[in-house]
C-alpha cells in the first residue's frame, strides 16, 4: 500500500473540504423556481429543480426563473364596430413550464422578457381584434359577448405562447367601462324598463282586484238566483196544493160539509160567541158568527 506524504493528504483535504464549502461547487434553488446554467454563455439544456445540486461545475453561471402561477392584468381601449372605445380590464394566469426554461433563456431571455416580449403584445393585439366582431359597444355588457371574448382571448393565447414556454391557464375580464354618454343611455333605459314593470305590475294587481269584484258580484247574482228560485218553488208548491183542494172541494161536497162542522165545534166552545145559522134548509149551512157582549 501506499503511503502519500501527510503534506500531500493535507492538500487533498483542503481542497476537498473548499469543494464542500464553496457555492461554486454546490447550487440551491428555491421553491417555485428552477435553475438554468450556461458555461461561457452557452446554455446548457438542463434545468435544476428546487432543492440542493451537488456537485455542480464551479465555472457554470446560475439564472433563476420563478415558475409558479402569476398573473398580468392589462386595461385596453377597445374599438367596437360603431367605433367607439371601451375600457376593458383583462387578467391573463400562467405559468412557466420548467422544462421550457432552457430554451426561454436562450430565445427570449428572463421572466420579464417574456411578459414584456411576448405575453403583453399578444394580448392587446387579440383584445383589439375581438374588438372589431362586437357591433356596438354596450354589447360588451352582454354576458354572451364577454364569453366569447374570454373564450376567444384564452384561445389565442394558447396557441401563441405554449411553443414559447408558457402555459396560459385563465384569461378573465375585470370590468369594463362603455363611454359615459353611452352609460348613462343604459342607465335612463334600465330605469324605464324598471318603471314598465312597476306598471305591469300595479296593472295586474288592479285586474286581480277587479276579477275579485267580479267574482263576488257573480256570487251574489248566483245567490239571488237560487235564493228566488226557491221562493218560485214555493209558490209553485202552494199553487199546487191551493188546485188540489180546490179540485177535491169540486169532486167531493161533503169536504165543505166536514169544514162547517169544525168550524161549528170551534164556535161552540168559546162562550162570547152568537151563532145564526142562514137558509136552515141548505145542506150545507154555513155560520156566520158574530164576536163580542151579547145584547
Amino acid at each position: 500500500m501506499i503511503q502519500l506524504p501527510k503534506s500531500i493528504l493535507g492538500i487533498i483535504a483542503a481542497v476537498f473540504v473548499l469543494f464542500l464549502v464553496s457555492p461554486r461547487f454546490y447550487q440551491s434553488v428555491p421553491a417555485g423556481h428552477v435553475a438554468v446554467a450556461t458555461l461561457f454563455g452557452e446554455v446548457q439544456f438542463k434545468h435544476f429543480g428546487e432543492g440542493l445540486h451537488i456537485p455542480v461545475n464551479p465555472l457554470y453561471e446560475w439564472h433563476l426563473f420563478d415558475v409558479r402561477q402569476k398573473t398580468h392584468s392589462e386595461t385596453s381601449s377597445v374599438p367596437s364596430q360603431d367605433q367607439l372605445q371601451t375600457k376593458i380590464d383583462v387578467s391573463v394566469q400562467y405559468r412557466l413550464v420548467s422544462s421550457d426554461t432552457p430554451r426561454i433563456l436562450q430565445e427570449t431571455g428572463t421572466f420579464e422578457n417574456v411578459r414584456s416580449v411576448h405575453i403583453v403584445p399578444k394580448l392587446r393585439s387579440l383584445i383589439r381584434e375581438q374588438g372589431k366582431t362586437i357591433k356596438r359597444a354596450e354589447d360588451f355588457f352582454l354576458e354572451a359577448t364577454q364569453t366569447t371574448l374570454q373564450t376567444a382571448l384564452l384561445e389565442g393565447l394558447k396557441d401563441y405562447l405554449t411553443p414559447k414556454g408558457v402555459e396560459v391557464e385563465a384569461v378573465l375580464i375585470r370590468d369594463i367601462s362603455l363611454p359615459p354618454f353611452i352609460t348613462k343611455a343604459i342607465e335612463a333605459k334600465k330605469e324605464r324598463e324598471q318603471e314598465v314593470e312597476k306598471q305591469k305590475a300595479e296593472l295586474e294587481r288592479f285586474t286581480t282586484e277587479q276579477e275579485q269584484i267580479v267574482a263576488a258580484a257573480e256570487a251574489e247574482k248566483n245567490a239571488a238566483a237560487a235564493q228566488a228560485e226557491k221562493r218560485r218553488l214555493l209558490a209553485d208548491a202552494q199553487a199546487y196544493e191551493i188546485t188540489k183542494i180546490n179540485d177535491a172541494i169540486g169532486r167531493n161536497p161533503n169536504y165543505v160539509k166536514l169544514q162547517a162542522l169544525k168550524s161549528l165545534e170551534a164556535i161552540s166552545k168559546d162562550p162570547a160567541a152568537k151563532v145564526y145559522f142562514i137558509d136552515g134548509d141548505s145542506p150545507a149551512p154555513l155560520p156566520l158568527m158574530h164576536l163580542g157582549d151579547a145584547k
